[in-house]
């Protein structure tokens, strides 16, 4: 089992920045690879940014690339999204995920179905 909790949210205006963390319980959190997924009011869950179990590999989402950086601390059991950048549409509860698919191998989960476990979320709010 592995839970994890979301902070790091709040109000930001428009090219502000926002760092999310993503705290992990349990000690197999390195076998974990992770992912940051967001839902804004009447849309479909969406993949922001996936990292595979080592920290090896990275993937964004299109409408991302170039303002966000996911990272993560296996010491520290957490992982981060570094928000820069922000426009409104950036505005959603951002949600972080475990995944036990592809450990081992340097391959960043995007489908959230591949995802085992999840976290409660946290508002990001972006004025205009």
């Amino acid at each position: 089992q592995v839970q994890l909790v979301e902070s790091g949210g709040g109000l930001v205006q428009a090219g502000g920045s926002l760092r999310l963390s993503c705290a992990a319980s349990g000690r197999t959190f390195s076998t974990y690879g992770m992912g940051w997924f967001r839902q804004a009011p009447g849309k479909e869950r969406e993949f922001v940014a996936g990292i595979s179990w080592s920290g090896g590999s990275t993937d964004y989402a299109d409408s991302v690339k170039g303002r966000f950086t996911i990272s993560r601390d296996n010491a520290k059991n957490t992982v981060y999204l570094q928000m820069n950048s922000l426009k409104p549409e950036d505005m959603a509860v951002y949600y972080c995920a475990a995944s036990s698919k592809y450990w081992g191998y340097s391959i960043v989960v995007v489908p959230d179905v591949e995802y085992d476990y999840w976290g409660q979320g946290t508002q990001v709010t972006v004025s205009s």
